[in-house]
C-alpha cells in the first residue's frame, strides 16, 4: 500500500476542460491531459489523496477537514460551462486529524477548517486523475511566506502516510510566469530552470533538498517563477520522498515553455 509522492502540472485554470483553439493550437494540453489520466496506472490503489495545491496560502498550514467540500471556481474568465464543472469526491476528516497531529507533532504551525472549497488546483486536476470521484481527497494549504525549507520539513513530517496508503500530491507548475507562457517567448529561461530542477530532483536525497531550499540560485529561476507559490508544492513533495530518489516522468514545452512533472517512489 505504499505510496509514491508527486509534483505535478495542473495546467491553465480549467485548460483540460474547454476549447483552447481561440488562444492556441487546440492541443495545446493535450500532452498534460494524456499524462494526468494515467497517474494512477499500474500502481497500487491509494486509500486517499493528500493535496497541496499552489491556489491555498494561509498563516498556519491548514487542512480541509471538509466531509465533503465543495468546489472553489478561483479562474476568471473561462467559459461559462466551465464554472459548472463537478467533483463530489469525498473528504476525510479522519484523515485530515492525521494530518494536523503529524504536522504539529514536527513543530509547525497547523490549522483545520470544514468550510473551504476545494480549488482548481485540486479538482482540475483530480477531475483526470480519478474521474469517477472515488477517492478521498483532503487538501493542505501552504504557509504565507513561503520558506522553502519550512516545505520541506512539512513534506517531511508527511512522509509516513505514504505507508498508510495516503498518496501525496503536490500540486503547481514547474514553470509559472503566465505572461511569459502566453507569449512563449521565454523558452531557454523555462530549460535551463526545467534542466536544473531535474538535475535536483534525482540528486541524493540530502543534495536534493539542500538545492531546492537554495531555489532562487539556480539559472532561470526568477524567470521561471516571479512568485514561487506554484514551486512550493515541489518542496512538499520532495520532503515527504525521504531516502526515494526523484525521476523526471513528464515533460514537454507548452506553449513554446517547458513544463515537467517529478516522482519519487
Amino acid at each position: 500500500m505504499r505510496q509514491p509522492s508527486w509534483f505535478i502540472p495542473h495546467g491553465g485554470g480549467p485548460c483540460f476542460f474547454m476549447d483552447w483553439s481561440p488562444i492556441g493550437p487546440a492541443d495545446t494540453w493535450k500532452g498534460m491531459e494524456v499524462f494526468l489520466r494515467s497517474l494512477l496506472d499500474g500502481a497500487p490503489r491509494p486509500r486517499a489523496v493528500l493535496v497541496i495545491s499552489a491556489h491555498w496560502e494561509a498563516p498556519a498550514f491548514t487542512v480541509n477537514a471538509a466531509a465533503q467540500a465543495p468546489l472553489l471556481f478561483d479562474y476568471h474568465g473561462f467559459p461559462p460551462h466551465t464554472y459548472r464543472l463537478q467533483y463530489p469526491a469525498p473528504g476525510d476528516p479522519v484523515l485530515a486529524a492525521l494530518v494536523v497531529e503529524r504536522i504539529r507533532g514536527a513543530g509547525l504551525p497547523c490549522a483545520r477548517i470544514d468550510d473551504r472549497g476545494l480549488d482548481h488546483g485540486v479538482f482540475v486536476p483530480m477531475l483526470l486523475i480519478d474521474p469517477p470521484a472515488q477517492l478521498p481527497v483532503v487538501q493542505l494549504s501552504l504557509r504565507e511566506g513561503l520558506d522553502p525549507a519550512e516545505h520541506l520539513r512539512l513534506g517531511r513530517a508527511l512522509a509516513p502516510l505514504r505507508d498508510e496508503g495516503v498518496l501525496i500530491l503536490g500540486s503547481g507548475m514547474s514553470f509559472h510566469d503566465v505572461r511569459a507562457l502566453m507569449r512563449g517567448d521565454s523558452a531557454r529561461d523555462a530549460q535551463v530552470f526545467d534542466d536544473w530542477l531535474t538535475a535536483a530532483a534525482i540528486d541524493a536525497p540530502e543534495r536534493r533538498d539542500a538545492a531546492l531550499v537554495d531555489w532562487l540560485r539556480a539559472p532561470g529561476a526568477r524567470a521561471a517563477h516571479p512568485r514561487e507559490e506554484h514551486l512550493l508544492p515541489m518542496m512538499v513533495a520532495a520532503g515527504a520522498a525521504g531516502d526515494d530518489v526523484g525521476e523526471r516522468v513528464y515533460s514537454e514545452p507548452i506553449m513554446g515553455n517547458r513544463v515537467s512533472a517529478y516522482l519519487f517512489g
